[in-house]
């Protein structure tokens, strides 16, 4: 097991600004995740897993498949350098982002676009939410959280590894469903139907607009079907990740088990 001591240490500056600079994971294609449940997600998924951080005296759970996987242990005063969480558990991932090819993503056929969500904690839910529905994919539109901040990493409780998440213009993806017949449906409180009036549907792609300004006026105009949900008491508005689990699950066809 290799051992690092100092702060200075080249490896642990790049963890750091993975960590707190966006243009890093961006530049590098790595994120790092934190804490046991996130890390044994990662572990899953062996080949994003580049290397396992361990701060000294953490025991490995046995059951943890790292016969392959580099693991290293830094000092105390590093690993809480590293830590977000208030109460940090001292183990870490470094990882890769996974990458798609235009061969899989033609084969996507349920989708949820993105369109400038700036709040971290609500991309991720948004992506935990897309895998728990099943979708293909979420696509991230300009103006977004990072879907690999630590606060979306952790929102997203390890759907990350489950669901391609992929960084896109989205007129062009909404262009590229009009060709394949799949049905874009947007939301907005104008010229839109009530969500409850639809039927599921085998293939679609949702657009969730920004927290604020809803979707852009340039979007709106490209989808085939606008949805609401209606605000039965006072509240001003839905947070944009629970008005996104409604929309999916009414969209969806469900099997139910018997």
């Amino acid at each position: 097991m290799k051992r690092i001591e100092s702060s200075q240490n080249a490896q642990v500056k790049h963890w750091k600004r993975l960590i707190t600079v966006r243009k890093e994971r961006d530049k590098s294609g790595e994120f790092l995740v934190e804490g046991f449940h996130l890390v044994e997600e990662a572990l899953r998924k062996q080949e994003s897993v580049l290397a396992l951080i361990v701060r000294e005296g953490m025991t490995i759970p046995k059951n943890w498949n790292v016969e392959e996987i580099e693991i290293i242990e830094v000092t105390m005063d590093i690993a809480k350098e590293m830590a977000e969480t208030e109460h940090s558990q001292g183990i870490y991932a470094h990882c890769s982002q996974s990458t798609t090819t235009k061969e899989q993503q033609q084969s996507w056929e349920k989708l949820l676009f993105i369109d400038a969500v700036q709040d971290p904690g609500n991309v991720g839910t948004m992506i935990r939410t897309a895998d728990a529905a099943g979708l293909d994919a979420v696509i991230l539109g300009k103006g977004s959280a990072d879907a690999f901040n630590p606060k979306t990493v952790r929102s997203g409780q390890g759907s990350h590894f489950h669901i391609p998440i992929v960084k896109g213009d989205l007129s062009d993806w909404v262009q590229a469903c009009k060709y394949k017949d799949i049905p874009v449906y947007g939301t907005s409180l104008d010229d839109s139907v009530v969500y409850n009036h639809i039927e599921p549907q085998p293939q679609f792609a949702l657009i969730m607009g920004n927290e604020g300004s809803g979707l852009s006026q340039q979007l709106l105009q490209q989808t085939d079907m606008n949805l609401k949900i209606p605000l039965v008491g006072q509240a001003e508005s839905l947070n944009v990740a629970v008005a996104t689990g409604i929309l999916l699950y009414t969209l969806i066809p469900i099997q139910v088990e018997s």
